[in-house]
């Protein structure tokens, strides 16, 4: 058995501070455990902390969220990608809020918008002491390097959650579930670590298989990835030199209700300007305006983009102003177009 007691030890000693933890002797707040979780989703703790913070401020409770209008949390959400969370994200405040509280147990979490089994363990153990254990990147690796399981992911997923499971039978575990599992979690980011991991300091260390082995930094192996296919598109950038013409995308599928700079469709050929400009929002003096780079979990999209001046915007869509064109609540590929075009502006 692989001793809780040394990991908690260290984790009393070494735990990460962050603004969503709460501190020693400190109840866990449900909604800021739940709102962290579903951020952290395929998103580092740097690049979330700051939209974190900024989005607690704007929505403190689960209910100020609940009744905020969708359109206000998807800007409040532009730029951390993954725009279905959001949408989830909204759907279960209006839930939590109506039955007056998050549920505490491990399946009736899961029964909740956008909560799935590693989200429905974290918040359940992180925020009500259930004893569950959540497999996320950082409990994958650790599990994987502890016994040694060489089979490649996604294949060896179950191995580690069974082995992640016996972790959490230690009555150490059990006794402070919470804290056990973001041990876990601090362990395998500031310890166990993708590359070169600091052995010399694990706690688990002399129980660990793989290091025996000599072959924990190889772990867990992993299938090759296909190549992601590329696809194309034109966008428009059209002014008339102190607002910009946007327009709001479908409410489902991809960047479902973000606004975007009008454009073509995305597709594997590549756009012939003129066949492109068949598709820009009105007739003016367009100019190549360079060309952006951007990667989605599935594919990596190509933008050709276009740029004209007009005196009079007449053309479907809603006119935002340049000098607040960082409010406006674009998507990542959409900051990255109007930062091309009007530099200084769609970064954040």
């Amino acid at each position: 058995m692989i001793p809780a007691a040394a990991l908690l030890a260290w984790y009393d000693r070494h735990r990460r501070r962050l603004p969503w933890r709460s501190l020693p002797g400190e109840r866990p707040d449900p909604y800021r455990v739940w709102l962290s979780e579903i951020m952290l989703q395929q998103t580092t703790v740097v690049a979330v902390v700051p939209y974190y913070e900024t989005f607690l401020a704007r929505f403190p409770t689960v209910a100020a969220l609940a009744a905020a209008p969708e359109e206000e949390v998807m800007r409040a959400w532009a730029g951390l990608g993954y725009y279905a969370r959001a949408r989830n994200l909204h759907a279960c405040a209006k839930v939590v809020a109506a039955r007056g509280d998050f549920p505490r147990d491990v399946d009736a979490l899961r029964a909740l918008p956008g909560i799935g089994p590693y989200t429905a363990a974290a918040v359940a153990a992180i925020a009500f002491d259930v004893p569950a254990v959540p497999v996320d990147g950082n409990v994958e690796r650790v599990v994987a390097r502890l016994f040694a399981i060489t089979d490649p992911l996604p294949g060896s997923k179950p191995a580690i959650a069974a082995g992640a499971a016996r972790l959490g039978t230690d009555p150490d575990a059990q006794a402070r579930p919470s804290d056990f599992a973001q041990a876990l979690f601090d362990l395998g980011a500031t310890i166990c670590t993708p590359t070169t991991p600091a052995c010399a300091l694990c706690p688990w260390r002399a129980g660990c298989a793989g290091q025996r082995a000599g072959i924990a930094a190889e772990l867990p192996r992993k299938a090759p990835k296909a190549a992601r296919p590329l696809r194309h598109g034109a966008h428009f950038w059209l002014t008339d030199g102190t607002r910009v013409l946007l327009r709001r995308r479908p409410p489902r599928g991809l960047l479902g209700g973000m606004a975007e700079l009008p454009g073509t469709p995305w597709r594997a050929e590549t756009w012939a300007a003129a066949e492109a400009l068949a598709h820009a929002p009105m007739t003016a003096s367009w100019r190549p305006a360079g060309e952006v780079r951007h990667g989605f979990t599935h594919f990596e999209l190509r933008i050709a983009l276009f740029a004209a001046r007009v005196d009079h915007i007449q053309a479907e869509g809603f006119l935002h102003p340049l000098a607040e064109i960082d409010a406006a609540g674009l998507p990542s590929v959409m900051r990255k177009c109007a930062a091309a075009v009007h530099p200084g502006k769609g970064k954040r």
